[in-house]
């Protein structure tokens, strides 16, 4: 899977790198996610959102318009995207789970990583799952 990582910190680069082992094409962006920067996702499939980026419906519309279907966030929060707006325009997201609350990078890196695996499989990412397109599936896993 093509996917393009924003304002990412060296130790989130780092571990994303190791658990990605080579598996996806990853381009990695120090710069923030902006309207200005917005055209470096051209040609990607996935989006890797990291530090918090706000995802407003502007920028997701802008998103959609340039290819991106799916947006995997490196945190558990979720309330710095627009999850309605992703959901309108179709987008899958997923976030990394608290799982016993471990949010390590290494942990969270390679969440971000399974959950580019089951997008570019077809399937659901389970409890990650954040879309809003009420399949039921993350519902009945969480």
């Amino acid at each position: 899977m093509k996917a393009i990582a924003y304002n990412i910190k060296a130790a989130e680069k780092e571990w994303l790198v190791l658990a990605n082992y080579k598996k996806h094409d990853i381009t990695i962006i120090a710069n923030s996610l902006t309207i200005d920067t917005l055209s470096f996702a051209t040609g990607k499939e996935a989006l890797l959102v990291f530090n918090q980026d706000d995802l407003t419906a502007e920028m997701i519309n802008g998103l959609k318009a340039i290819g991106i279907k799916y947006i995997a966030t490196s945190s558990s929060e979720t309330n710095h995207l627009d999850l309605l707006a992703a959901g309108h325009a179709g987008m899958k997201v997923a976030n990394v789970p608290l799982l016993d609350g471990n949010q390590d990078p290494k942990t969270r890196m390679e969440q971000v990583i399974k959950n580019l695996d089951q997008w570019s499989s077809g399937k659901c990412v389970g409890k990650a799952c954040c879309c809003q397109n009420n399949c039921g599936v993350a519902k009945a896993l969480k």
